[in-house]
C-alpha cells in the first residue's frame, strides 16, 4: 500500500499532489489517483455552504472515537448518486486504495489556488459507511446527499484542529424527508485485515458485530416500509438539526397515514429496546405532526416478556418480523382501543 510523503498538518496544493501521486488537480472533492493507489478527499465546508449544505467537519466523537463527516460528489442539481467517485470512495478497501483527507485552509497568496492542509489517512466507517442527508429549501426537502463517515486509519491520529469542527445548528427544525434509498452494495462491509495496515488491531475487531446489526436493521426497515406502502400508506422520515448541536438526528419510518413513528433495531436485546424507547421520546419532542402521534418499536424478533411489559407500560407499540418475513403487530390497533 502506498503512503504520502507528507507530514500530517502540513500544507500543499492539488497541483502538487497530482504531480507527485497522479489524479486530477481540477474539479471534484473525491480524486482517485490510480497510479499510486490513493484516493484524495478534499473537504471544504465553506464551498459546501454555497451549494446549500454544511455537513462537512468533525462530528462529536462516539464510542469508536474520531468521526469526520464528508459530503460526497455531485454539487449540481438533483440527488447525489452512489456512482463513479462516490462508489470509488465507498469501495476503497476492496480496491486496495488508501484514502487521504485534506481540508481547505485559505488560498495561496493573492491567487485563487486553495491551500490543502493534510489531515491524515482515513477509512470509510465499516459499521455505517455513510448517512443520507437532505438540503432544505423553504422548509421543504431539496437534494439528497451522501455524507460519508470517515474514521482514522488504524494506527493514525488525525491532525484535526478546533476550526475543523462541524458548525452547530443555529435552530431546531424538523424536516420531513423521503425514506432512505436502498443501500448500495459496499465492499466496506468486508473486514479490514490486520496485515493491510500493519497494526495490532483491526477495524473488524471493533465493529464486526455492529456491522451485522446495522445491515439487519436496514433490511428490516426496508421490508416494513414496503409493507406500509403496499397498504397505501404515506411514509417518510424526519431530519432534525438541533440548535447548538452538530450534525442532525434522523428518524426511522414515520407512517403519516396512521400517525405512527417507528424506531427499528437490529436486535431485540434490552440495550437495543431501551435505546429505541429513548430515541422515540427524543424525536417526539421535535416533530410537528397531528395530535395523537403513536410510537412503535420495530424488531426482527420477539423480545423478552419483561421488555414487552416495559413497552406496554410506556404506551409504545411493538411490531416484530416473523421467520417467514411477515410482521406481527401491524396494523396497530386503533388509537384508544
Amino acid at each position: 500500500m502506498s503512503s504520502l510523503d507528507l507530514a500530517q498538518g502540513s500544507t500543499t496544493t492539488r497541483a502538487e499532489l497530482a504531480e507527485a501521486y497522479g489524479g486530477s488537480q481540477y474539479g471534484g472533492g473525491i480524486v482517485p489517483a490510480n497510479q499510486s493507489h490513493n484516493i484524495f478527499v478534499f473537504s471544504d465546508p465553506a464551498a459546501g455552504k454555497e451549494h446549500d449544505y454544511t455537513f462537512d467537519g468533525r462530528a462529536d466523537d462516539d464510542e469508536f472515537g474520531v468521526l469526520y463527516l464528508y459530503t460526497g460528489a455531485g454539487q449540481g442539481t438533483g440527488d447525489q448518486q452512489m456512482t463513479d467517485r462516490n462508489r470509488a470512495l465507498l469501495n476503497h478497501v476492496q480496491a486496495g486504495r488508501d484514502v487521504h483527507l485534506f481540508v481547505a485552509d485559505g488560498t495561496l497568496g493573492f491567487s485563487a489556488t486553495t491551500i490543502q492542509r493534510y489531515i491524515g489517512q482515513v477509512v470509510v466507517d465499516p459499521v455505517q459507511p455513510y448517512e443520507e442527508r437532505w438540503t432544505q429549501v423553504d422548509g421543504e426537502p431539496g437534494r439528497r446527499l451522501y455524507v460519508f463517515r470517515l474514521r482514522p486509519a488504524p494506527g493514525v491520529t488525525l491532525a484535526l484542529t478546533a476550526k475543523d469542527t462541524m458548525q452547530a445548528a443555529p435552530t431546531t427544525e424538523a424536516l420531513p424527508v423521503p425514506p432512505a434509498a436502498a443501500e448500495p452494495a459496499s465492499a466496506s462491509a468486508t473486514p479490514v485485515a490486520t496485515e493491510q495496515h500493519g497494526t495490532d488491531a483491526t477495524t473488524a475487531d471493533v465493529t464486526g458485530g455492529l456491522r451485522t446489526v446495522f445491515r439487519r436493521e436496514g433490511r428490516l426497515t426496508a421490508a416494513f416500509e414496503a409493507l406500509l406502502v403496499s397498504h397505501g400508506h404515506v411514509v417518510h422520515r424526519f431530519q432534525i438539526p438541533v440548535a447548538g448541536e452538530r450534525g442532525a438526528l434522523l428518524t426511522d419510518l414515520y407512517d403519516a397515514t396512521d400517525n405512527v413513528l417507528y424506531e427499528a433495531k437490529g436486535k431485540a436485546s434490552r440495550d437495543h429496546v431501551r435505546m429505541a424507547i429513548g430515541q422515540l421520546l427524543d424525536y417526539r419532542r421535535h416533530i410537528d405532526v397531528p395530535d395523537g402521534l403513536r410510537l412503535a418499536v420495530l424488531l426482527p424478533e420477539e423480545p423478552s416478556a419483561d421488555l414487552r411489559d416495559l413497552l406496554n407500560v410506556e404506551g409504545i407499540a411493538l411490531v416484530t418480523q416473523t421467520a417467514e418475513g411477515g410482521f406481527v403487530g401491524f396494523p396497530l390497533p386503533a388509537a384508544g382501543a
